[in-house]
């Protein structure tokens, strides 16, 4: 089989997953109306399958400070960090980011994927360990792998297997990356923060904590699992995305250790991609202002997570381990997830479809994502709807 003809054998297999003229994946939406509907194709529909948690999307701060940087400052800086990239806006992003978590040091990527690949394999190489745990997003695994370090698994969530392996590691456990996250994209659940920081201690390895999908949802000022935790000071690297609650595409790392600095000098994903555009940098900040006094949005945010997660499970769907703005119904078969997320669809309501291998222990996902602009009437109409279609799916 040659390289064409793989890729051909990909294609098949995606097809074979899907019933005839049904596209689940890549959807395209056609125009976007507000932070919780737009329209795809002639259907006017609500949005459960973002990101967007505090609704921020189409807040007239983001949007005023993007159009006064293009004004300012272009459309983009046509070069990297290093050569002539490096702007006012970047550095003042990584000092006010570096302020929110209390934190020496600051670095900003052009993506939250690139964020994870710059830290991880700037962090550890050839003859170290990376423990990661086993529901870890896929830009931990490819910076795991291009680090070149010995990647080692533990089940999800499961301490008592993490110390199994720190343990088997002797020596080695002092030069072994533990990562975690704060929320996991699939299921919502969160990492046993505070166990996971005692056995880091104990084996005198270093922790890096993914905030992607909890920045801006948990917390006092929104920082994360790290400050609804107290665990701020225990945690080493804190990676980040600007694509979820901040409404923008970046990441970031934040760390109490000065050490932080050298990865811009040894990080290829750093080093050698253009950096965030002014208008993005311009509309992160000022989300950034909006997250940390945005205690009443994560209030709502929450009031609707908690209202579709016990409706569902009240319904008869089996959900997620604990409530989350990523509410996440498990199904048995990929013919179960297609027929929900077509019924869904028919009824305009877009959620994620997630078939495995994607979805943990070979299950097929409907994932839905709640965020602070929804209202209460349009979570009630989600939950009828769920309702309606329960009987009908799960025969």
């Amino acid at each position: 089989m040659n390289l064409l003809e793989k890729l051909d054998a990909a294609a098949a297999a995606r097809k074979a997953q899907l019933p005839e003229g049904l596209s689940a994946f890549g959807i395209p939406i056609d125009e976007a109306f507000s932070a919780t509907e737009a329209r795809i194709g002639k259907r006017r529909v609500l949005m459960l399958g973002t990101n967007n948690y505090l609704g921020l999307s189409f807040s007239s701060e983001c949007r005023d400070a993007a159009h006064e940087a293009i004004d300012q400052e272009g459309t983009g800086t046509t070069g990297s960090r290093m050569a002539n990239g490096n702007y006012y806006g970047h550095r003042a992003l990584e000092q006010e980011l570096a302020e929110f978590y209390h934190c020496r040091e600051c670095i900003v990527f052009t993506t939250g994927y690139q964020a994870n690949l710059g830290t991880i394999s700037g962090l550890v190489g050839s003859g170290d360990v990376v423990l990661i745990d086993g529901d870890a997003h896929a830009s931990i695994y490819d910076g795991c792998i291009l680090s070149g370090a010995d990647v080692i698994r533990f089940r999800h969530n499961d301490t008592n297997d993490l110390e199994k392996r720190l343990r088997r590691l002797g020596d080695r456990s002092k030069n072994t990356l533990i990562i975690i996250e704060g929320i996991y994209s699939m299921l919502g659940d969160q990492a046993p923060l505070a166990e996971i920081v005692k056995l880091k201690n104990a084996y005198h390895s270093t922790l890096l904590l993914d905030e992607a999908h909890s920045l801006g949802v948990l917390g006092e000022t929104g920082q994360g699992l790290v400050e609804k935790t107290g665990m701020i000071d225990e945690v080493d690297f804190i990676t980040g995305t600007f694509s979820k609650s901040l409404c923008g595409i970046g990441g970031f790392c934040v760390s109490r250790h000065a050490q932080l600095n050298q990865l811009r000098y040894i990080s290829h994903p750093y080093i050698f991609t253009a950096s965030p555009s002014p208008a993005t940098i311009a509309s992160t900040r000022a989300a950034l202002k909006l997250l940390r006094d945005g205690q009443l949005l994560r209030k709502q945010l929450w009031k609707n997570a908690q209202q579709l997660y016990t409706s569902l499970q009240a319904t008869g769907y089996a959900v997620g381990p604990q409530p989350s703005p990523i509410v996440a119904v498990l199904l048995d078969s990929p013919k179960q997830a297609l027929a929900l997320w077509n019924g869904l669809m028919e009824h305009d309501i877009y959620v994620n479809l997630v078939l495995p291998p994607a979805a943990p222990e070979g299950k097929s996902l409907i994932r839905c994502s709640v965020n602070a602009a929804h209202t209460s009437e349009q979570i009630d109409r989600v939950c009828q709807v769920f309702t309606e279609l329960h009987t009908v799916i799960m025969q």
